[in-house]
């Protein structure tokens, strides 16, 4: 046996201890995607976050550390669901996703009233910021309806990808705006 693969299954052992101990508040884990790599991170509510590979992973970490709990564990079985459930997601045969939500890392009472909003944009559909603000609560409020889709702490899981501008342009994404385009493609497609 390899001093790596006996690493690999000491780390796994330890983990496993950990989070049957519960000892462990937030369990972390990468997906590689055709997105690219998605750090994904969840406590016992639900899945917190959702990263794309150009956020760097020790800041998400330390924030994640400083803001949730310093209990962060790799615990990659632990989010065997959400991966699975992405991973579906992003090969166009799973529409809607099956996974609780820990809406923590958003700041802001209106935030949350917009993040709660995108999950009933059906898939395939859009809405523009405007008729996002709307829902929310706020007519008024379109730019700081924007601010909180551009600070989503669980994009893809809650698809803010699915806003747009009045007009139709894209507008931002967190992910940058070729996977914004490229998940409004799937969705159009499936």
């Amino acid at each position: 046996m390899t001093y790596d693969t006996l690493l690999a299954r000491s780390s796994d052992a330890l983990a496993r201890r950990a989070i049957d101990a519960d000892l462990v508040d937030v369990a972390v884990a990468d997906l590689d995607t055709v997105l690219g790599r998605l750090f994904v991170a969840a406590t016992a509510a639900g899945i917190v976050q959702v990263a794309f590979a150009e956020v760097d992973r020790d800041e998400l970490l330390t924030e994640l550390a400083a803001r949730v709990s310093p209990r962060v564990l790799e615990a990659p079985a632990r989010l065997d669901d959400a991966r699975r459930q992405l991973d579906e997601y992003l090969h166009g045969t799973r529409r809607a996703f099956d996974l609780p939500v820990d809406l923590q890392l958003a700041r802001g009472e209106f935030r949350h009233s917009v993040l709660a909003q995108l999950p009933l944009i059906p898939y395939g559909a859009t809405w523009n910021y405007a008729e996002l603000a709307a829902a929310a609560g706020r007519p008024t409020a379109v730019r700081a309806a924007g601010s909180g889709c551009a600070t989503n702490p669980v994009p893809i899981v809650v698809p803010c990808h699915r806003v747009l501008r009045t007009g139709g342009a894209l507008g931002g994404y967190v992910g940058g705006l070729d996977r914004k385009a490229w998940l409004l493609a799937l969705e159009a497609g499936g």
